[in-house]
């Protein structure tokens, strides 16, 4: 049974982004109202968002080998910037202003629609009585303590280890080592729930955790093609301890 599998955790973390909250939903919405207040000369709302999704496929994937790395992991608003800025480009537009005010207004839309999924907050009031809590979040320091604060999760963790704030995260090993050694525990002692299974799942078996991959369908993000599908199991690759489609489910899989 999935639960036998669970009998010896002590401790529990957590993913932020699209695992407790809708960042992708949020994202999307931002950039909708964005492109709504602030249209690009001759293209409808969908289409400056495609030509942003492009500048994204475009310009993150090699983030993490760049120049722009350090400055990413302090400051979101730095590449949010360098984005609009390569959107406005694809568009014929070269204008450094614009780009900061269209960042600036996709900053504040995406925080302003940013929410915890439905029984987030009953879960995780449910398990801080059994076990004490962490969260591993990917992304700026910034932007990421702006979203723990906002969403009202501080008094729900005993431990954060944001990427901005370590200089690495998920799916170095480095980061589920911090983990152990702040709890005390290792191996099946430590529960991992996340919704991505490059980032969060793989990581996590690999450190000798017992893993909850959580799949949704709306879990695809602003910048996929728009034929994309929510992330799958690489072939061959080990299978997740248990895989749910609800957070609420969680609390029934653990002891």
């Amino acid at each position: 049974m999935e639960t036998e599998r669970f009998a010896r955790v002590r401790a529990v973390f957590f993913d932020l982004d699209d695992t407790l909250c809708g960042y992708w939903d949020a994202a999307k919405t931002g950039l909708r109202r964005t492109f709504e207040a602030m249209p690009l000369p001759g293209l409808a709302t969908e289409e400056a968002v495609l030509e942003w999704a492009a500048a994204f496929r475009e310009f993150c994937p090699s983030l993490k080998r760049s120049e722009w790395y350090e400055r990413y992991l302090i400051d979101g608003r730095s590449t949010r910037v360098e984005l609009m800025r390569r959107t406005l480009l694809r568009v014929g537009i070269d204008d450094p202003a614009r780009a900061e005010a269209l960042a600036d207004r996709y900053g504040a839309e995406r925080r302003a629609a940013l929410r915890l999924f439905p029984g987030t907050r009953e879960v995780l009031e449910e398990l801080r009585a059994r076990y004490p809590l962490g969260l591993i979040t990917n992304g700026p320091a910034d932007v990421q303590r702006e979203e723990v604060s906002d969403l009202g999760l501080e008094p729900l963790f005993r431990w954060v280890f944001i990427e901005g704030e370590l200089g690495f995260g998920k799916p170095d090993q480095r980061v589920f080592r911090l983990a152990e050694q702040a709890s005390g525990l290792s191996g099946d002692e430590l529960a991992f729930v996340g919704n991505s299974y490059r980032h969060d799942v793989r990581p996590a078996l690999e450190a000798g955790w017992r893993t909850v991959w959580i799949r949704r369908p709306s879990d695809v993000p602003p910048s996929a093609d728009p034929s994309a599908k929510p992330e799958g199991k690489p072939d061959g690759a080990p299978d997740a301890d248990a895989e749910i489609a609800d957070l609420r489910e969680l609390a029934s899989l653990l002891p």
